[in-house]
């Protein structure tokens, strides 16, 4: 049985406006509030909008500027991003190499991530151990890995998560129950 007394509209929504100096400010604002972001992440965010509306603006290019208003006013700072980037992987047990992609794919210049990066290498054999911990393997397993392919594919999930190949072979090589210390590394 149909049902007759639902009717659809078909609704035409009117094309939106080009974007103009404001409205665009109002974009890049409502953006900054809502995400924690990086210079490139806002940038690329503005020219997405300008490419959907298209731009009636006086200025050629008005992103760039903006982008440097924003950071030059604090609201959008690619360190603190990178730190807390960083701090946010290295607790999920991601490694050094892992967070320096993250960074890489934010677009967070070498400069502001480097101190990132730093904290990350300081904390990387507890994150090391946090992954083994989160993947039950090495000394969070419930026994040792049978035979050599089992090895082989926790010492890949660990390279995976970005830590180095002598953390990953240390956690995977200590018996259950046992945790290894990190020793001089």
């Amino acid at each position: 049985m149909a049902q007759t007394w639902r009717v659809t509209q078909k609704t035409h929504k009117k094309p939106r406006p080009p974007l103009v100096e404001a409205s665009l400010e109002r974009l890049a604002l409502h953006y900054v509030e809502r995400y924690a972001t990086t210079r490139a992440k806002l940038g690329a965010y503005l020219l997405r909008k300008i490419a959907e509306r298209g731009w009636a603006g006086a200025a050629a290019d008005p992103v760039p500027p903006l982008v440097e208003r924003f950071a030059a006013l604090n609201y959008v700072d690619d360190r603190a991003f990178a730190s807390a980037r960083a701090a946010s992987l290295t607790r999920r047990g991601y490694g050094v190499r892992r967070v320096g992609q993250a960074l890489r794919a934010a677009g967070v210049e070498e400069a502001d991530a480097e101190p990132a990066r730093e904290e990350a290498r300081e904390g990387a054999w507890e994150a090391a151990l946090r992954f083994a911990q989160k993947r039950r393997i090495g000394p969070y397993a419930a026994q040792p890995p049978s035979d050599r392919a089992a090895r082989e594919k926790g010492i890949a999930a660990m390279l995976r998560a970005g830590h180095g190949l002598d953390h990953a072979r240390r956690i995977i090589n200590a018996c259950p129950g046992e945790i290894p210390e990190l020793d001089g590394y």
